[in-house]
């Protein structure tokens, strides 16, 4: 089975400034984006299996929740059941992005 790439919210952050092409898909509920958000494209984990056609195979995914865990669970089923190769996951999730890089995000 693949292992789960994990990158940092400061890598993330350093890849935003440069302007590096990536999608960014947030696998959290839609009232947990209305908390804190930091962008991206919107998957709830319940859909990604129905709207798997929907993420990028031609660029780095980078996959974020909460705190890391939903996200490593979309990732491995994305592996297991659609051989995506290209799927990073925010280590921390929002939660350490805000506390790390943007301290204005709310926390939850």
């Amino acid at each position: 089975m693949n292992e789960v790439r994990n990158i940092t919210v400061q890598t993330l952050k350093e890849m935003q400034d440069r302007g590096d092409d990536f999608q960014l898909i947030d696998v959290r509920e839609a009232d947990e984006r209305e908390i804190s958000t930091i962008g991206g494209y919107h998957i709830p984990l319940a859909e990604i299996d129905k709207r798997v056609d929907e993420i990028q195979r031609g660029k780095a995914v980078i996959l974020h929740c909460k705190s890391g865990r939903r996200s490593e669970m979309a990732i491995r089923f994305l592996q297991q059941e659609h051989q995506l190769d290209n799927l990073y996951n925010l280590h921390g999730g929002i939660m350490a992005y805000a506390r790390d890089i943007d301290t204005s995000i709310s926390m939850y």
